[in-house]
């Protein structure tokens, strides 16, 4: 069986090159270039230059008056959007960790005949583009939408509540757009969980309180932050929600980077410099988790 085994070994590089090749052309050159477009030149009438410059990230940090001949100041402005898309995705992540842990230990501790119904409830949202979700959601709560129609014809409102055009509105974008991406993964680790582990605790008389905070955290813990990273990284760089259902004082820094890319006289070098900024943000997030889950491996 060994000798079958080895038999395959001369072939595994050369089957590993087609994923290779569609990693390299999907993935790794298309940040390539988004890293070379950032330090470009944006030319007057649109497009690039080829002159190589760190202008693009000066632009999103530095602000020098409007005919550059002024001191060096900080630039609040973009410091601004790119703060405000943090706490929203972190809010964000927060909600849904807050809902969808409760939601995926319901859904596996279900009868195993009633799972995929419940988990097809989850995810059949998923059937519909999300544009079309974020535009359906913006009718929903606009002034003259169902829901404040239907909250004055019960009387406990006299006139539209403002939720179009705020954070509120924005959240709950960002919230219904990637809740089921905490369920799924949380749901998988709950399931493999050995529920023998609570009814000795119970035996033990230890508390619910204490059996989910001493053993059942700890197992499904992995699950929980495989959730919140499938839900803050999205969350983070999403420009539909902001875009759709916010306005002016809701920017965040995936719309800011849309705008860049748009028509004739958007800025690519910037556009490029601050999707260079927020996907070093996102490596950081993601190399801080692999450290901390290999120093808890190694522990």
């Amino acid at each position: 069986m060994a000798g079958g085994d080895d038999s395959w070994r001369p072939l595994a590089r050369p089957l590993l090159i087609p994923i290779w090749v569609v990693i390299g052309v999907f993935s790794l050159l298309p940040v390539l270039l988004m890293a070379v477009y950032s330090f470009l030149t944006k030319e007057f009438r649109g497009g690039v230059e080829w002159d190589f410059t760190l202008a693009a990230y000066d632009q999103f940090f530095v602000t020098r008056g409007l005919f550059g001949d002024e001191p060096a100041q900080i630039e609040w402005t973009y410091i601004t959007i790119f703060w405000r898309s943090i706490w929203q995705a972190l809010i964000c992540t927060a909600l849904c960790l807050l809902i969808g842990f409760p939601t995926a230990w319901f859904i596996a501790t279900r009868p195993a005949q009633s799972r995929g119904i419940w988990l097809f409830l989850i995810t059949i949202p998923y059937w519909v583009n999300l544009l079309i979700r974020t535009v359906s959601l913006k009718f929903l709560i606009r002034d003259n939408g169902p829901l404040n129609e239907g909250l004055m014809a019960i009387g406990l409102i006299t006139e539209p509540l403002p939720l179009v055009n705020t954070n509120l509105a924005v959240q709950l974008g960002l919230f219904y757009s990637y809740l089921p991406f905490m369920v799924l993964p949380i749901y998988a680790a709950v399931e493999r969980y050995n529920f023998a582990l609570s009814e000795a605790a119970a035996d033990l008389y230890a508390s619910r309180w204490t059996t989910l905070r001493e053993i059942v955290l700890p197992v499904v813990k992995p699950g929980m932050i495989a959730g919140c990273i499938l839900v803050f990284v999205p969350a983070l760089g999403a420009f539909l929600a902001p875009d759709l259902l916010g306005g002016a004082k809701t920017f965040m820094i995936g719309s800011l980077i849309d705008e860049q890319f748009k028509g004739s006289q958007g800025n690519w070098p910037f556009g490029a410099a601050a999707s260079m900024i927020l996907m070093t943000l996102v490596l950081i997030v993601l190399v801080f988790y692999a450290r901390a889950a290999s120093r808890e491996g190694a522990a």
